[in-house]
């Protein structure tokens, strides 16, 4: 199952960082994980590799339309990423759509700085159980408007911005299920 709150998760770094946000989401998801396979760098790999298809297509049409208005479009952020193995990210590094601000033993926090918002986006692998190894799993977006074109942004992509998280965490949550149990 999938819960979705508007709350920082407490153990996160936005957290601590003490950053006023417009808006905050947090999709989170419990999996039992008693062998320990599940780490934050398979979190951050399966992240960028479960998107929903659909999605795509949504994103070349952002391209299209942003890009008249002189903001980053996905082409730019292609031709700046190198493919590496997770946990050989650095912070500062860009992830595709996102640059890489800091890196613990279970958390990764990500984000953009552009000219009408910045967004932040953790991905949290947090141990809740360990003689069960239940972990929670969450992916908070926290996202702050500089300006009035980044309401007005941020309107049409925020309903979205959140089918496409929940679906990405569902994606992920069956693919370490399967995995966890062998299948």
């Amino acid at each position: 199952m999938i819960t979705k709150t508007h709350q920082i998760p407490f153990n996160s770094l936005l957290q601590k960082k003490g950053e006023q946000f417009n808006y905050i989401d947090s999709f989170q998801a419990v999996i039992t994980d008693p062998n320990q396979h599940v780490d934050v760098a398979k979190v951050l790999h399966l992240f960028m590799n479960s998107g929903p298809k659909w999605a795509d297509h949504l994103m070349s049409l952002r391209d299209r339309i942003v890009g008249v208005f002189g903001l980053k479009t996905m082409k730019q952020f292609a031709n700046e990423q190198e493919p590496q193995r997770p946990e050989s990210y650095e912070v500062g590094q860009r992830l595709g759509l996102f640059v890489l601000y800091a890196k613990t033993e279970n958390e990764y926090v990500m984000g953009d700085d552009d000219k009408h918002l910045t967004f932040r986006v953790s991905l949290l692998v947090e141990l809740l159980d360990g003689s069960t190894g239940e972990k929670r799993i969450s992916i908070t977006t926290a996202v702050k408007f500089l300006n009035l074109f980044g309401r007005l942004y941020f309107l049409p992509v925020k309903p979205f911005h959140g089918l496409i998280v929940g679906s990405t965490l569902k994606r992920m949550k069956r693919q370490l299920e399967s995995e966890i149990n062998g299948l």
